[in-house]
């Protein structure tokens, strides 16, 4: 009993769908971190010129207010032009930076939309609970991870830097034009490094959360007992699984048509094939049946498979009400039955 009530067993999907609605999904922060940092760099450096201009635009406008007098009309303009100046050096960059968020999110769990994460919790706000949470296990250990990474990242990134801080004797020497270019070049290679530092964690991050994700969404073998006895309640379960069992069934039969020594039909709503092998069976088999439009799919598959297609209505709808799936043909039908088989045999030449 105990064993029943360890988790043990993988979640099922339904577990994980359920999860999902509720907005819990594998997320690494460290990912999506990564991702937004690396856009808003590459960003910064193909927008800085286009930035860098309309900075200039803005404090040439401010320069240009020097001694003018100011009034409500003056001040309306100034606050119009500002915004105006200061939305087109920040939207691009932040709209560049939000797409990669979302782009580095959907990537990691898929598309999601849920509200019960959002849903206001009183339990969340309970102060005694909070404390506990504050100073727990998990807390110290999640504190201790974002310690060791900056201090690595920060490390490895000041090691770079020092060693360019020992080329400065050397580069005073340039003008200033080659210094600027000196230090961009500097700065994109600390950037890089310290990327593709932070990358390397993002990656350890991602197994580690998603190993936690799948770990904590275990379940007991009693727990998936219980998962089955509720699914096979549900009348859209049941009524699914019917669907893919009469799916099943349907083509098993229509596999079996082209096997069939004739099909007997309405001529247009009923269709049965009947099969005799001697050897295997003391009388004939229905192999498939069929109305409607079933009935026409076993009739175009007898077609393509040089099955011969007989008319005889009656004996078609006593055949189709009298005798299930691979069972032989009762006595009472077996004149009519032989007449037919008799007739394709001649067709047939056997």
């Amino acid at each position: 009993m105990a064993d029943d009530l360890e988790k043990t067993e993988e979640p099922t999907d339904k577990k994980i769908e359920d999860a999902r609605k509720e907005g819990n999904v594998p997320k690494s922060q460290d990912a999506s971190g990564v991702v937004t940092l690396f856009v808003a760099i590459l960003g910064l450096l193909m927008l800085f010129p286009f930035m860098a201009k309309h900075m200039i635009i803005l404090f040439q406008y401010y320069f240009s207010l020097i001694g003018m007098h100011l009034d409500k009309v003056s001040m309306l303009d100034i606050a119009i032009v500002t915004i105006r100046e200061f939305l087109l050096i920040v939207m691009p960059l932040s709209i560049a930076v939000a797409v990669a968020g979302v782009i580095a999110a959907v990537s990691q769990f898929g598309f999601l939309f849920t509200t019960k994460a959002i849903m206001p919790d009183f339990k969340k706000i309970d102060p005694i609970k909070g404390t506990k949470n504050l100073f727990s296990l998990k807390k110290l250990i999640e504190g201790m991870k974002v310690t060791f990474k900056s201090f690595t990242t920060l490390g490895v990134g000041f090691v770079f830097f020092f060693y360019f801080i020992l080329e400065l004797p050397t580069v005073a020497l340039f003008s200033l034009a080659d210094q600027m270019e000196w230090l961009k070049d500097k700065s994109i290679i600390i950037a890089f490094v310290m990327l593709v530092i932070i990358f390397i964690f993002a990656i350890i991050d991602i197994v580690i959360v998603r190993k936690q994700y799948f770990d904590g969404l275990k379940m007991s073998k009693q727990e998936i007992k219980d998962e089955m006895k509720n699914m096979e309640g549900d009348p859209l379960v049941k009524s699914k699984i019917r669907q893919i069992q009469m799916q099943a069934s349907r083509k098993r039969m229509m596999a079996q048509v082209p096997t069939a020594d004739v099909v007997i039909t309405n001529p247009t709503h009923y269709a049965v094939a009947i099969k005799y092998d001697e050897e295997k069976f003391r009388a004939p088999v229905v192999v498939a049946k069929g109305v409607d439009n079933i009935a026409t799919q076993i009739k175009k598959i007898a077609r393509e498979n040089n099955v011969h297609i007989v008319q005889n209505p009656p004996l078609a709808r006593s055949l189709y009400a009298e005798v299930d799936l691979d069972k032989a043909i009762p006595q009472t039908l077996f004149a009519a039955v032989a007449e037919v088989l008799a007739y394709v045999y001649k067709m047939n030449r056997k």
